[in-house]
Formats: structure tokens, C-alpha cells, sequence
């Protein structure tokens, strides 16, 4: 690699020049996996690029008990890679060459990150043991406790630092360079930097891993963590399609700290409370079900420990009520609370009349006892400490919590090699569109590892080395155009009068995609969303303003975020003019429809989605300010020659890549 910094001019702005082989985006766990796996496939013109090296998801988020999803490897229940592969595909709108690599690598992804010294639990004898987890049939589930992503992140940063990969820090990307058909480097500023003129830098490449996450600054209300904001909007700016960009999860996750509250958070059954602005209290679940017995309302709040993420067709009477009673406590002004202090119904329940699973998991736990902090600190003292050490006691107070955003399966459309339609781009991680509609829980984190080895084995094996020179020109022109134009951006933001505004105005579009494209979506407030997003980024180089340089991320965040509302919106309205129905994590009001429950507001009326998306896959593409799409089948599960001497032949040849 070409580490000696050069000086890149055009227009009057100017940029440290580095280029390198490939480039990673991203300091979690799927782009630390790339740097790793490039590294040992003999790749060494690598550089990673991190805004901050210590934020992001994979470090700094999880459960009560964080999953990762892998092939069987432990009993005598059967499973094999094609069997895993059907359960992937079969969530709906999942293509099948993508699911088969993801089973097929699941092992692989694993037990490298057991030999870097992740504490996967095994028996005597060795096997790793696993549990069921959601759309799972299969105990392929498994977990080191509530920082599992965290731990991967770690055991990959290591390997990463002793291997010697560069990487620069504090360093955000706010362009990618194309010329429609291919990635030609990046445009990056320099956080860290604090002269009066922005501090940019330009990174030549040959190819790029996009492991930015998914586009968690997009929505107000969220469970990602503080400080990661995604930057797909950038990739879709460059050509790069998106896919099925409407399917997300949300569920019900803590305000402060940023925390999923599922599992045994909902099992040990707290109070379920809202507060109005003078104070005043109520368990609104049961004003909502007072013809109900509380065993009956609590059965459904130990299910949503089970079944966290919304899913519009558990809302009839199901777990996923829960979710919609928060969304309407909050829409009326009300703050939300899981309280643990005490027994909710005032204690007026029996154990024993809780629904079977319920009464069961609970009995054989040995909790079915005193208060809920109680219950809490004896089936998952973990849980408890969690808080305690973000300095929430909650045997002392109320947690607040939301009906938050939490992960988006949807993402930019990549092929088998994890490659997207812009030739040398690859997503890997969240911010790579595998997962359609539903995934068993964990899926995610094998995803990661799988897409990140199939990009680094392609890129080793087929695009290796440095940029040609015969591609200098394109990179020039790119690079002179999108200088002057976030360069003017930067030094149009930092003329204006008065102080800064870019983070209130970004919090402010967060808000509106919370209230009008997130688990409950409708035509005519999604228009409304779009179109004040499109005029917020029209119209950005004249309102928004940077006290000073040092605020400038704030700019381009807002700017990458507005982008991919307007994608992500359009996409949801395309959905609805092309039949769409409700389902997943989404309920689209239809007037045509039905209440889940007759005492919900007509704009919960909906249809669901019988037909399971008749297997076709939204495809997005952003040119020119607007959104054209298209729908395809999904790709097959392949059908391939599986006879070893004409395997291993082709593999003599060509390592199978191509």
C-alpha cells in the first residue's frame, strides 16, 4: 500500500491522497472479519477506514442473552447445511445462493471465532451446545451472554492489530467515488481535525467492504447504540441498488440506555406503566384488557420475552399487542416505563393460571415467587448488573422504553460473493441486504462472518492488488467533483449566522421516521415523510450550519441520513402501489382491512400478507434525486453438481470462485 500521504487539489479544495488495494469500512465485527481474512488470504495493500474505532453495534449492543446463529454441532438432532439454508430462504424474500453460502460457512465463521478465544459454552466432551431461538427448528442457537457481538468484535480487533493492519481512525466517509459502473475510491474528512478548513482525505481503491451497519440514524427512536448511524444513503448515492429495503424488526427497547428488553426483561412479568406529563400513573395493559383476566394479559408479556421483535401476525390477541399499546401510550404524549419494583395487577394474579409455557418456564426456573426485581436477579443476575452498571438500579426505579427500531434485514443487494452492481463494492454485515422478511434470531452475527470471508476470498482471488493506472483519470475526475461540492457544502455551512443546527435538524428527521415510516405505516403520512425529506435535502446547503469544523460530521451524517429516508420511503410507498400487505415487522393501514383487536384505532386496520410476498424481492435504485424500482424472483436455492471428483477438479483450477 501506498502509505506515503500525496495532496489531491481541484476547485480550491484540497485532500491527502492514499491509495490502497481495498478498503474496509467499518470496525465491527463483519468488517474486522474482512481485514482479518484478507490479511491471511495474503492481501496487504488493505486499509481500514473507521469513524470511531470504539462505537458502532457489534460493540456496544445486545440482550439480555445475544444469539449466534450457526449450523447444528452438538446432540443427535439431524441438521446440515441444505437444511439451514431452507430455513433461511424459507423466511421469505431471501435469495437462495446467499442463504446455502450462509449456511455453508456458518461452521467455518464459528469456530474461527472460538479459536480466537470467543467463550462459546461446550460440553465435556466438546460439543457446542446450542438452544432453539425465533423461526429456528433447529438448536442451532448459541451465546456467550448479553456482550456476544461485543466479544467477537474484540477477539477479531486483536487479531486484526497484531497482523499490522493500517487503519485510520476518526476518519467518516461522506462520498463514495464511482462512475456508475465500478468503485473508484472514497472521500473522507478528518474528524479529528480542528482548523478552520475542513480536513479531507481521499482513499484511491480497487475495492471496497462496505461494514458501515445498518442506517440506525435514520429513526429517533431506536435501539441501536448511541453513536452508530449507518451510512447506506452514501452507497445508494453511488449507484449501488438497495433491497428489500421495507423489512425491518422493531421492538420494545429501553430509552436510556439504548437496550433490547427481551428475554427474561418481559419473562419475570414487571409492571407495564405510563406516565402523563403531571405525573400521574397506570398499567394500561389492563385498562386496555379490563374483560380479561391478568393471567391472561401476563401470559402475553412473558411471550414477548420469547417473541421481541414486533410481528403483525402475533398482534391479534398475540404477544405483539404489547407492542402497539407502548406505540399509542407514547403517541398521546404519555412516557412508557417497565417497572420491577412491584407484582403487577397490585399481586391479584396466580402463577399457576398463567398459560402453560408461561406457568411451566417460570416453575421450572424457580420464579415463581416475590417481586419482579426479585424473579430477575434470580434467573438472570447478568440482566440486573447490565443496568446497574449504566447507572439504572432497578430495584429503585422505573427503565423507560419504546417501540424502537432495532435492526434492518433489508439492505444494499448483493450477490453469492457478497458483491453488490457496482463492480469492486461489497456489503458485508447489516448494511448488505441478506435477510428478507423473517430470520431465526442470531442470524445476523453468522451473516457478518459469512458475507465479510465470501467478499475477502473473492477479492483475493479474483481482484488482488492495486488500482490500475488506467483508471487514474476516472478517479481524478470523480474525485475533483465530489471535492467541490462537499467542500462548498462545508464552507456554506460554516458561513452561516449563529451557531450550529445539523444535529437538531438531524433528530428532527429522525423524528418524523419514527412517527411515519416505522412499525406502523400508512400512505398518506409516508408522502408527508418523503416529501419533507427530499426538501430537507434539496434545500440543505442553505439551512443547515456549523458553528465550527469540528461540527462538520454532524453535516454530511444529516446529509447520508437524508438520502436514505428518501430512499427507504419510497421504497415503502412502491410497496403499497404494488399490492403490498402487512407483514413482518410493518402494518400498512388498509381501510379495507380489519383491527387486529376491535378496540385498536381505525388506523390499525390492515391486511396480512397471505401470499408470503409471492417470493419476488423489491429492488431500489437512487438516480438523479429520485427512486426508480423493480421486482424480481428470488434467486433458487442452487442445484449443484455435488460429486467430489468434479468439485475438487474445479477447485484444483480455480478455488471454485467465480
Amino acid at each position: 500500500m501506498n502509505t506515503k500521504e500525496q495532496v489531491f487539489s481541484a476547485h480550491g479544495f484540497f485532500a491527502a491522497l492514499v491509495t490502497c488495494g481495498t478498503a474496509v469500512v467499518g470496525s465491527g465485527a463483519a468488517g474486522y472479519n474482512a481485514a482479518d481474512r484478507l490479511w491471511r488470504y495474503g492481501q496487504r495493500d488493505i486499509l481500514l477506514v473507521t469513524e470511531n474505532r470504539l462505537a458502532g453495534t457489534s460493540r456496544n449492543t445486545g440482550s439480555d442473552k445475544q444469539t449466534y446463529y450457526k449450523l447444528t454441532l452438538s446432540g443427535d438432532e439431524p441438521d446440515s447445511v441444505r437444511e439451514m439454508a431452507q430455513t433461511l430462504f424459507d423466511g421469505q424474500c431471501v435469495d437462495g445462493d446467499v442463504a446455502l453460502c450462509e449456511a455453508a460457512l456458518s461452521a467455518q465463521g464459528f469456530l474461527r471465532l472460538a479459536e480466537l478465544g470467543v467463550p462459546f459454552p461446550r460440553n465435556r466432551y466438546g460439543e457446542y451446545i446450542g438452544y432453539k431461538t425465533d423461526h429456528d427448528p433447529r438448536r442451532r442457537a448459541t451465546s456467550v451472554g448479553p456482550y456476544t457481538s461485543r466479544q467477537m468484535t474484540e477477539r477479531l480487533e486483536a487479531a486484526v492489530l497484531d497482523e499490522g493492519v493500517p487503519m485510520r481512525d476518526h476518519t467518516q466517509v461522506i462520498r463514495v467515488l464511482s462512475d456508475g459502473r465500478r468503485v473508484l475510491g472514497l472521500l473522507c474528512l478528518d474528524t479529528e481535525a480542528r482548523q478552520e478548513e475542513p480536513h479531507f482525505v481521499l482513499i484511491r481503491c480497487k475495492n471496497v467492504v462496505w461494514a458501515t451497519g445498518g442506517p440506525a440514524g435514520i429513526y429517533a427512536d431506536s435501539a441501536y447504540p448511541a453513536g452508530h448511524y449507518g451510512a447506506t444513503g452514501l452507497a445508494l448515492e453511488a449507484g449501488v441498488k438497495g433491497q428489500n429495503l421495507t423489512e425491518w424488526q422493531y421492538g420494545i427497547a429501553s430509552v436510556k440506555p439504548r437496550w433490547n428488553v427481551s428475554g427474561t426483561y418481559m419473562q419475570v412479568l414487571p409492571r407495564l406503566i405510563s406516565r402523563g406529563p403531571e405525573g400521574d400513573e397506570r398499567e394500561f395493559l389492563f385498562d386496555f384488557f379490563a374483560q380479561q383476566p391478568p393471567e391472561w394479559v401476563l401470559s402475553r408479556l412473558f411471550l414477548k420475552g420469547y417473541q421481541w421483535p414486533f410481528d403483525v401476525r402475533k398482534a391479534a390477541g398475540g404477544s405483539s399487542v404489547i407492542d402497539i399499546l407502548v406505540y399509542l401510550e407514547s403517541c398521546k404524549g404519555r412516557r412508557v416505563y417497565l417497572d420491577y419494583r412491584k407484582n403487577p395487577a397490585g399481586g391479584h394474579f396466580s402463577f399457576e393460571k398463567l398459560e402453560p409455557e408461561a406457568h411451566e418456564y417460570l416453575s421450572r426456573a424457580g420464579a415463581c415467587f416475590g417481586s419482579p426485581i426479585e424473579r430477575l436477579a434470580h434467573m438472570n443476575a447478568p440482566a440486573v448488573a447490565f443496568y446497574r452498571d449504566k447507572g439504572v438500579d432497578l430495584a429503585a426505579e422505573p427503565l423507560e422504553v419504546a417501540l424502537c427500531a432495532q435492526h434492518n434485514n433489508g439492505g444494499l443487494a448483493v450477490n453469492c460473493w457478497w458483491q453488490t452492481n457496482l463492480e469492486g463494492f461489497f456489503a458485508a454485515g447489516e448494511a448488505a441486504g441478506s435477510h428478507g422478511v423473517y430470520r431465526p434470531g442470531g442470524a445476523a452475527l453468522n451473516a457478518g462472518q459469512v458475507g465479510s470471508t465470501r467478499a475477502a476470498q473473492y477479492i483475493a482471488a479474483r481482484r488482488p492488488g492495486l488500482p490500475g493506472e488506467d483508471g487514474r483519470p476516472a478517479f481524478e475526475a470523480a474525485a475533483a467533483d465530489a471535492l467541490k461540492e462537499m467542500g462548498e457544502l462545508a464552507r456554506a455551512a460554516l458561513c452561516g449566522m449563529g451557531g450550529g443546527n445539523a444535529r437538531q435538524l438531524w433528530a428532527g428527521a429522525g423524528r418524523r421516521m419514527s412517527e411515519c415510516g416505522a412499525a406502523f405505516r400508512g400512505k398518506e403520512t409516508l408522502q408527508s415523510c418523503l416529501d419533507a425529506a427530499r426538501a430537507a435535502l434539496d434545500e440543505l446547503p442553505r439551512t443547515v450550519h456549523a458553528a465550527s469544523a469540528g461540527e462538520l460530521p454532524w453535516v454530511y451524517r444529516l446529509r447520508d441520513t437524508l438520502i436514505s429516508q428518501q430512499v427507504y420511503l419510497a421504497a415503502m410507498l412502491d410497496y403499497i402501489a404494488a399490492g403490498g400487505r402487512s407483514r413482518g415487522s410493518a402494518l400498512y393501514t388498509d381501510p379495507a382491512g380489519t383491527k387486529p383487536l376491535a378496540q385498536l384505532p381505525d388506523a390499525f386496520c390492515c391486511r396480512l400478507d397471505e401470499q408470503g410476498g409471492q417470493s419476488l424481492v423489491q429492488e431500489a435504485l437512487y438516480e438523479n434525486g429520485g427512486c426508480t424500482f423493480q421486482w424480481r424472483p428470488v434467486r433458487p436455492l442452487p442445484e449443484e453438481d455435488d460429486f467430489f471428483e468434479n468439485v475438487w477438479r474445479d477447485f484444483r483450477q480455480n478455488g471454485n470462485v467465480y
